[in-house]
């Protein structure tokens, strides 16, 4: 008797549509089910991250996920969702992403052979590579109409005709390479569900239906919802684009600042859906949320449960440390303590100038530091207004018109953080 994987999915926020038939089976059997993955980038982004959870729970479930990287399928793109064509990929880009994407993969599930369920990572390159269009016309073509093709909601989409562009050949045969990924899968490792997002509905149900018609077999599927914000925004979009998991795409200081930002109604259900909390400690956190929902308690659980899941506990400190750092809450000695990696990383695009080391060991006044050295105020008397009006922080700390800047206040070894006000930043960069 199996963990009933499809309840775990149903009381999180994780269950659209489902085969008739597919919660009985999957408590009964313990069976191999797969999600695809185009690598299209050379990184996953929070996007993904749903389908990663759900295999994760599939494991944790006593079933056997299946990884697919669509090495093939990726070369044409997935219509779905989609009022425009992608740009084609190259193999040598695409074999490039698979492989950064497998590193990621390792991460969050079980691939040790010596695990009763084992999660394995196959790509759909290795059986399509040699398929001539000839042969996957009589051997799969045949079985699936041009009408069942064009019922599939994803097609009537693009080929509506308030959409100026329309659909490629090439992208209306992905239901069928994917729906022959599903039949493969079925016949060579005995895969008997498919998992995905509820946009993917149509290509999951074209493998059920390939599977039914070909083989004379019986196949599964479950769909999650798409996860949107609140106010109907794209989940895991920014103004800067993507959160990748990729902590040189997105660091992790930003990673954690995005789940930080949650907005209430989103944190609701973000922490079933983001984290693996139990039912009843997420209830019970929920509870003490709306209490007292000025102290953010689920946006904090969410944002540090998701950093330290996907970068781990040491850099989910680095984290809080660099908001600490940023919004003035850390001390100056931790603040000159910092590594210059993470120094940069946050204050990325602040105006800066270089003053030599000898006038630093010297020591600056305040008002030359602010003035001269810097041009960060445009004269004395600015400078004095903004001292007598307490809006000057050296290192984060308040400074009054006698403060002398010195080596004391070095960052890194070479740097000094100036700040007026709470937004506006300068920096020394002191050199040698």
């Amino acid at each position: 008797m199996q963990t009933n994987f499809v309840e775990e999915l149903r009381w999180r926020g994780l269950l659209q549509d489902l085969i008739p038939e597919t919660e009985a089976f999957l408590l009964n059997t313990s069976t191999r089910g797969y999600i695809g993955f185009d690598p299209t980038s050379d990184s996953l982004h929070i996007g993904s991250l749903v389908q990663i959870i759900i295999l994760m729970h599939f494991q944790k479930a006593g079933h056997h996920p299946i990884v697919l990287l669509g090495g093939a399928t990726g070369m044409i793109g997935d219509p779905s969702g989609k009022s425009d064509e992608r740009n084609l990929l190259d193999q040598k880009t695409l074999k490039k992403n698979s492989q950064a994407i497998k590193k990621q993969f390792e991460n969050f599930l079980d691939f040790d052979r010596k695990s009763k369920n084992k999660a394995v990572m196959l790509n759909n390159y290795d059986w399509m590579k040699s398929y001539t269009l000839v042969d996957f016309s009589r051997d799969i073509g045949k079985h699936i109409t041009v009408n069942y093709m064009m019922s599939k909601e994803s097609v009537k989409k693009r080929l509506d005709s308030n959409v100026k562009v329309g659909m490629s050949f090439t992208e209306f045969t992905y239901q069928l390479l994917q729906g022959y990924d599903f039949l493969h899968l079925y016949k060579t490792v005995d895969c008997k569900i498919q998992l995905g997002g509820s946009d993917q509905w149509g290509n999951i149900t074209t493998g059920t239906e390939l599977i039914r018609r070909k083989e004379n077999g019986k196949a599964y599927a479950i769909t999650c919802p798409l996860i949107k914000k609140s106010d109907g925004s794209k989940f895991g979009k920014t103004e800067e684009g993507n959160i990748w998991l990729d902590k040189n795409k997105t660091s992790t200081y930003k990673f954690y600042q995005f789940w930080l930002n949650t907005t209430d109604q989103d944190a609701l259900n973000y922490i079933k859906i983001f984290t693996f909390l139990s039912r009843e400690q997420i209830e019970r956190k929920i509870e003490e949320h709306i209490e007292s929902p000025h102290l953010r308690i689920l946006q904090k659980i969410i944002a540090k449960e998701i950093t330290i899941f996907v970068h781990g506990e040491k850099a989910f400190k680095k984290a809080v440390e660099a908001s600490q750092i940023l919004f003035g809450t850390a001390t100056s000695e931790a603040l000159q303590k910092v590594d210059i990696e993470l120094f940069l990383e946050l204050f990325e695009g602040v105006p800066q100038t270089e003053v030599s080391m000898s006038k630093i060991k010297k020591g600056i006044d305040i008002i030359s530091a602010l003035v001269l050295e810097t041009g960060f105020l445009k004269s004395n008397g600015e400078a004095k207004r903004a001292l007598s009006e307490n809006s000057i922080s050296v290192n984060q700390v308040k400074v009054d018109q006698n403060y002398i800047v010195d080596q004391n206040d070095l960052i890194a070894a070479h740097y000094i953080l100036l700040k007026r006000g709470k937004k506006s930043f300068f920096i020394l960069n002191v050199i040698d």
